[in-house]
């Protein structure tokens, strides 16, 4: 038993303060919630864009026309599919499309991201087909044998109907390049399940709903940027897509997905239909927390995008004092443990894993570090697996956790025992996982 050497007061709270809420979710399928929308209410308004709209009807029939081309042109569920483009209808179209097909989408803002980069995303995501705008198509190193599709031809799409089949719950949704160590990024693959657990329970539904305004303002290779879209989407609100003006898509929004240094910049008072706010990808100040909490209820989230976005939320309010540290998401677990990998006494530092439908099917082609960052899951049993995030953190007496430092595992740096020590007692502060 994993827990013996613990008291038994410890193995209680092990359990309770380190697994979310066991929460079914009715639809495993991203694109699925989606389409449901647009059947029941299909002149409803999907996305605006510099003063373009698209209703979930439009969405729904020109995806599936591009969805068709995709598999025409022999994607199938499991494939990876490049939508390299920029915030726009169209990407949402294209997004959506690949999902349709059965594939995930790898994004990458092809306005902003360098050639060598995109070619590396081609490479380790192996996508074969590649959707972009075509103002952007020069941009794009494309290899011998790949084809690219502009998603904002005139030209129509083949209508013919062509059979889709659907993806598995476990295949991806999406593949996510984060930062590594060494300067090259890693393609993460998130499931469908992976994602239709955080969006479709709360609180990382956020109570969206018809009729509300979410707001588009993040870069769309971000793990956030999928959290704000098919957050939006799968509870059929509006999504308002950022120009070049994020306040502007903020100002009519009544829920903003945000960093803390984006959220700085936005005036709360300009915004007074915002009802509920969440802030992640960094530590968020108390006096932010606290001005924007007085009007909305505003989530302070940690997480990352191998643990698919965040992985423990907490509601502020400004008499708790700094912002709160949160609680596991559902159907998912955290444990504080140590060098050996067993748990530890509660307030004891250590280093922090996550357990549970957060955990992202891992890092393409690159077995080393998987078998570092990945390993089962001891506690949960039954095959299920652990990502280890490496941040230190401990529990408080009243159940949340508290990140300490982040640790950096790179050949020359400290083992874990000496992390932990370095970590000691004190409160380094409230660095957020990096993303």
């Amino acid at each position: 038993m994993p827990l013996r050497h613990l008291t038994p007061r410890d193995q209680h709270l092990f359990w309770q303060y380190g697994r979310g809420a066991d929460v079914p979710v009715h639809e495993p399928l991203v694109h699925r919630a989606i389409e449901r929308h647009a059947i029941v209410h299909p002149h409803a308004v999907a996305a605006e864009h510099h003063g373009a709209t698209l209703t979930y009807g439009e969405l729904d029939r020109y995806a599936g026309a591009l969805a068709a081309r995709l598999v025409r042109e022999g994607v199938r569920p499991g494939d990876h599919v490049g939508l390299f483009a920029r915030r726009s209808i169209p990407m949402l179209v294209g997004l959506f499309a690949v999902l349709k097909a059965g594939a995930a989408y790898v994004p990458q803002d092809i306005g902003r991201t360098p050639p060598a980069q995109l070619a590396h995303v081609i490479r380790t995501a192996g996508t074969r087909v590649i959707l972009t705008q075509k103002e952007h198509a020069p941009r794009v190193p494309l290899p011998g044998g790949h084809r690219l599709i502009a998603l904002d031809d005139p030209a129509p799409h083949d209508p013919g109907p062509v059979p889709l089949l659907p993806p598995h719950p476990d295949d991806g949704c999406c593949v996510l390049f984060v930062p590594g160590t060494t300067g090259r990024r890693h393609g993460v693959k998130l499931t469908h399940r992976n994602i239709a657990n955080l969006l479709l329970t709360e609180p990382g539904g956020l109570c969206i709903r018809p009729g509300d305004r979410v707001a588009q303002l993040l870069g769309i290779a971000s793990d956030m940027a999928a959290w704000e879209i098919l957050g939006c989407l799968t509870h059929g609100a509006t999504l308002t897509i950022g120009g070049r003006d994020t306040d502007a898509a903020a100002r009519t929004a009544t829920v903003l997905i945000t960093t803390p240094a984006l959220l700085s910049g936005i005036d709360p008072d300009e915004c007074p239909r915002v009802r509920a706010v969440a802030v992640a990808g960094g530590s968020c100040p108390r006096p932010l927390a606290d001005r924007w909490s007085s009007r909305a209820a505003l989530f302070h989230c940690r997480g990352s995008a191998e643990a698919t976005v965040v992985t423990t939320m907490g509601r502020h309010a400004p008499v708790a004092g700094r912002p709160a540290t949160g609680r596991p998401t559902p159907n998912s677990t955290v444990y504080v443990l140590g060098a050996d990998r067993r748990p530890l006494p509660m307030g004891e530092a250590g280093e922090v894993w996550v357990g549970g439908d957060c955990v992202s099917a891992g890092y393409l082609g690159d077995d080393a570090l998987n078998a570092e960052r990945y390993a089962l899951d001891p506690f949960l049993g039954e095959g299920r697996a652990m990502f280890r995030t490496r941040d230190l953190g401990r529990w408080t007496p009243d159940g949340g956790l508290e990140h300490l430092a982040r640790a950096a595992y790179r050949p020359g740096f400290p083992d874990a025992r000496a992390l932990l020590r370095l970590a000691g007692e004190r409160t380094v502060g409230t660095a957020a996982v990096t993303r």
